[in-house]
């Protein structure tokens, strides 16, 4: 898929036509201010900058975008910069197949444009896959700090905090560009950011070979401020699951989730079981549903609670939102399992 748009940017060492050892590929989508942090991040690398370059590959096609990231670009001592422009679809993996499939470097880095790489991501990245010639490649670490450390994080946190746990995020992956080619990049059905990372590891580690780790090649994710009941739009992101299930269903539940969220189906099947048990006339049966829905609902909302924030406005948001994500949930899930043609629960 080739780009609509592609400006090479003037940079330092313009006139250099020398493959740079290392492409960094930054999908970005309408998020001015996070990329322009993101890139500051990546011009100050201690790499020369003939060594590398970046890809920003603007998948909400903003003329503002171009126009910063060619700012950037002028400023001295900056490495090659292009700017690309998806020819069709939308997404970061569509954007991340834009990217490296026009890189230059026998490596590929990719991250996102609400990261904040240290100054030796990439040489470390470089470095460590030097060293191991096996890798197809590697996650970096991802910290995720937060605005505020000493107190109780909020559900949001707690869960953008499981970045700094995953096997493999593209906010901070090396990948030989040759494993890309191999396995064809990303798999661009996956629409949202959402599993398309698990999916790339899993194709390399089964088709291609070892994806290693890297804990010195470190990115900040900062958590980023998030309306109320973000967890609610959240819950569509389950439609993916069933995608990546059907690919890889022993990985994904070796490393994804060991059983099905049983929880949630309970709620679902006891709330709707109980007012058409008391339509019928079963009206003991009816209560014990009832009463089934309400303590499961109960229990999930104190599972959340556990290590997060319980001030009263909280406490509120987790308790309606317990309510509401079995039934969320389960309809995204079942949604991908048709829609994929795949049993998954």
């Amino acid at each position: 898929m080739g780009p609509v748009l592609e400006s090479v940017l003037p940079g330092a060492r313009h006139g250099d036509l020398a493959a740079p050892r290392i492409s960094v590929v930054v999908p970005t989508y309408c998020r001015m201010n996070l990329l322009r942090r993101c890139l500051d991040a990546l011009m100050a690398q201690r790499l020369p900058p003939h060594a590398y370059e970046v890809i920003v590959v603007d998948d909400g096609r903003e003329s503002r975008v171009q126009f910063a990231v060619g700012e950037l670009a002028r400023q001295p001592g900056a490495p090659r910069i292009r700017y690309l422009r998806p020819a069709n679809g939308r997404g970061p993996a569509v954007a991340r197949n834009c990217g490296w499939r026009a890189a230059r470097g026998a490596i590929v880095a990719f991250t996102d444009d609400d990261t904040i790489p240290d100054r030796d991501w990439l040489a470390e990245g470089e470095r460590a896959l030097r060293e191991h010639p096996e890798w197809a490649g590697a996650a970096g670490a991802v910290q995720v700090p937060r605005a505020c450390s000493e107190a109780r994080p909020t559900d949001h946190e707690l869960m953008t905090a499981g970045l700094a746990r995953a096997d493999f995020v593209t906010a901070s992956a090396f990948v030989r560009r040759a494993a890309l080619e191999r396995i064809g990049g990303f798999d661009e059905r996956f629409r949202r950011a959402w599993r398309e990372d698990s999916d790339l590891q899993f194709r390399l580690m089964e088709d291609v070979g070892p994806v290693g780790r890297i804990a010195t090649a470190r990115v900040q994710h900062p958590v980023r401020p998030q309306p109320w009941g973000v967890c609610l739009r959240q819950q569509r992101n389950t439609f993916f699951d069933a995608l990546l299930f059907k690919k890889h269903p022993q990985l994904y539940r070796q490393r994804i989730r060991k059983l099905p969220p049983w929880d949630y189906y309970l709620v679902v099947v006891a709330s709707l079981a109980a007012p058409w048990l008391a339509w019928t006339g079963h009206g003991e049966a009816a209560a014990a549903c009832a009463v089934l829905a309400l303590t499961l609902v109960m229990w999930i909302a104190a599972r959340r609670l556990r290590h997060t924030d319980r001030s009263p406005a909280h406490a509120i948001e987790m308790i309606v939102t317990s309510a509401l994500i079995p039934f969320l949930s389960v309809y995204w899930r079942l949604r991908g399992a048709l829609h994929f043609r795949v049993l998954f629960l």
